[in-house]
């Protein structure tokens, strides 16, 4: 059997604040609490990680919109059926709020049997009685909008729950419908989503929609740093050879309470028999004790003697399997940790997937989908006692010899990468940049470390109730209107998503060992920003190129920082104890390099740790092959690159009164100064044609 390699590429650590689940006078949990106090708002987005209480907090909202705004019905609309469940009563007077949470069961068509025919012609009786609250699903809510018309909907609360299901997309229905309903501007809408990106690259809304909507964010690290139990989240790649089932256990713990998530059976990571790729998890795990006749989970008995009760999903025969969903929505596995232990899953026991117990959420395959990933996280960081430790494992394919292969594998492994470093960013505090000038000063709230606040320096200062990190950068850019003030305070990771799904840039930054950084700082993410924000002008798209690069790169050098700290041997509590260690990290680099600016932050290499911990998981043969094949497709300067990079040189040439020179020392000069004899090239010969 083959060692397996690892790329270990986050650990995050939490204070355990208890914060999270500290309730006000009216019940309301922190996160609740924020969007309680947006509630008047037409058009309210809600980015909350799973297990913040976004069901709760819309049913607060939607009891005010009944009772207190003028609206007469509010629909709440889920992705699927199971989902419905979370919008059960719930005795709300009880922990302090002035009304209850109920919905008749007549009008929760989640639970309903039938057909999606039955049930849109229940929405139109709904819609046409005195009741106040609807629960059905995200078809269901489609088909009666092509039925009955936008204007069905006039002075109700529209609620889309996992939101991120939507988009701007003319293809997406559910998108469709949410901008007829903002273009006839006769109801609300709540929308609410626990993922930061979505894994297709496709908006959710187009800008001028977007804009109207009020957003209340939650971030993962507020979620998990209140926690009561949880205190560390790892996230690693392991590269394995061979069959995946093969080498499993050398990523699974038994111990531990595990979901696994087998391959796609059309990925190459499958071996075309999701069933004997069960059979064979089980073999490996123990000895077959048989089914348990009331839950239908498999029995495996350890060489340790333990008996696992795993719940198979993968199973064909619908009543088997239907038999074991039954049992995972049973209130025990939430109450009681040893009603199961593995869950097996392929498509299943993901979004809304509810099991606290989850320490392991192993995923075999590239998940092309971000929102996927994220999703499937989620199913590890529920808080529960005696649960310290949660990591999500992603088991990866290394390349094997055939170019064709080869060439698939080396995607996979990339995109795997980008996944690594976009989920670093949505696990680490949020980053707030301010401009250093003379006029700088501390601001009230924010600590500012055992220092203090130099005057003479950048400075970093962290609010301690949220965790949001707020750095000065001398020569940044602000952004001059609302539009783009809300993109780099709501959307960085948005921008960051695009950035790292741009096949060429992740390739250049890995393996091409003439690269100057600002090639992917300024000019890669300089062409994103502008196709994502065309309605900006240059200066506002300028401010939001310099935020992004600068949240992605000092989380990068935080991480690596704090890293170099640990491995020198320093003690834990000198460099930065548990939660602590990448606030330490970015107040370390800061101070080090002494006056951060935004040229230095620009000459950073995004990718240039994902490249040393790959260099040190990844066999030195794969490792070749996957160079090989991202130099054989090295492209040079194209006609955009050119142009942008002519564009930088004007703007060298203002501040410096000359042209970047080919022979400069400076390989960022010379490079700019390539991309005007490229853009002087194609004009002469667009001339002699």
């Amino acid at each position: 059997m083959t060692s397996v390699k690892t790329i270990p590429s986050i650990s995050v650590r939490y204070a355990r604040t208890g914060r999270t689940a500290r309730s006000n006078a009216l019940g309301m949990r922190p996160m609740q609490e924020r969007a309680w106090e947006k509630r008047g708002e037409q058009y309210l987005l809600i980015k909350s990680p799973p297990a913040s209480g976004k069901s709760r907090a819309l049913m607060f909202i939607t009891l005010d919109k009944l009772a207190n705004q003028g609206l007469r019905q509010a629909v709440i609309v889920v992705p699927e059926k199971t989902i419905g469940a979370s919008f059960a009563d719930v005795p709300l007077k009880r922990f302090g709020f002035w009304a209850d949470w109920s919905v008749q069961p007549r009008w929760d068509l989640c639970s309903a049997p039938g057909t999606d025919g039955g049930k849109v012609r229940a929405l139109k009786a709904f819609l046409d009685s005195d009741d106040r609250v609807l629960v059905c699903t995200h078809a269901t809510f489609r088909f009666a909008m092509d039925q009955f018309g936008v204007e069905a909907f006039d002075d109700r609360l529209i609620a889309v729950d996992e939101f991120h299901h939507a988009s701007a997309n003319p293809d997406n229905k559910l998108g469709t419908h949410v901008g007829q309903l903002m273009a006839r501007d006769k109801s609300h809408i709540v929308a609410m989503t626990g993922s930061y990106f979505r894994g297709d690259a496709e908006p959710v809304l187009m800008p001028e929609d977007e804009e109207r909507f009020q957003t209340v964010t939650y971030t993962y690290y507020e979620q998990l740093n209140g926690y009561e139990h949880l205190k560390q989240l790892d996230i690693g790649y392991f590269f394995y050879t061979g069959s995946y089932a093969d080498d499993i256990l050398k990523v699974l713990d038994p111990s531990d309470k595990t979901i696994i998530h087998i391959p796609s059976v059309n990925s190459r990571e499958s071996t075309k028999d999701k069933i004997r790729e069960v059979e064979h998890i089980l073999e490996k795990l123990g000895e077959w004790q048989g089914a348990d006749p009331e839950t239908g989970f498999q029995l495996v008995r350890t060489t340790e003697g333990r008996v696992l009760r795993i719940a198979d999903l993968v199973d064909d025969n619908p009543a088997r399997r239907d038999r074991v969903a039954a049992a995972l929505r049973d209130p025990r596995v939430n109450d009681d940790r040893d009603h199961v232990d593995i869950i097996v899953a392929l498509g299943m026991a993901k979004e809304g997937f509810d099991w606290i117990w989850c320490d392991h959420a192993l995923t075999v395959g590239y998940r092309s989908s971000l929102t996927e990933i994220v999703q499937i996280i989620g199913r590890a960081t529920r808080d529960a006692p005696g649960k310290a430790q949660a990591r999500f494992t992603n088991l990866i394919a290394e390349p094997d010899a055939s170019e064709e292969a080869v060439t698939e594998a080396v995607n996979d492994t990339l995109k795997a990468i980008a996944a690594s470093l976009l989920m670093e960013q949505v696990l680490a505090p949020r980053f707030n940049f301010t401009a250093k000038t003379d006029a700088s000063g501390p601001i009230e709230g924010l600590d500012y470390g055992e220092t203090g606040y130099d005057a003479e320096r950048c400075n970093v200062g962290v609010d301690p109730d949220t965790g949001e990190v707020t750095v000065e950068i001398k020569g940044l850019a602000a952004p001059k209107s609302e539009a783009a003030a809300r993109v780099c305070r709501e959307d960085l990771n948005e921008v960051i998503t695009a950035f790292m799904q741009d096949r060429v840039t992740v390739e250049r930054g890995l393996f091409d060992a003439e690269l100057v950084p600002a090639e992917l700082t300024q000019v890669r993410m300089g062409k994103i920003i502008k196709e994502k924000f065309p309605e900006l002008d240059a200066d506002d798209q300028e401010a939001v190129r310099e935020h992004a690069v600068a949240a992605l790169n000092l989380t990068q050098k935080a991480k690596e920082t704090a890293s170099e700290l640990r491995e020198g041997g320093r003690a834990e509590a000198e460099w930065g104890a548990g939660n602590t260690a990448l606030i330490d990290g970015v107040r370390r680099y800061v101070t080090d390099v002494r006056q951060l600016d935004i040229d230095l932050i620009d000459r950073i290499n995004p990718f240039g740790e994902a490249y040393a911990i790959l260099a040190k998981a990844m066999n030195e043969e794969s490792l070749r092959q996957v160079k090989a094949v991202i130099t054989a497709k090295k492209v040079r300067i194209t006609p955009d690159e050119a142009r942008e990079l002519a564009r930088r040189a004007l703007k060298f040439k203002q501040e410096r009164g000359r042209l970047p020179s080919v022979t400069a020392s400076d390989p960022w000069e010379r490079r700019m100064a390539e991309g005007v004899a490229v853009l002087r090239r194609m004009a002469a010969e667009a001339s002699d044609v």
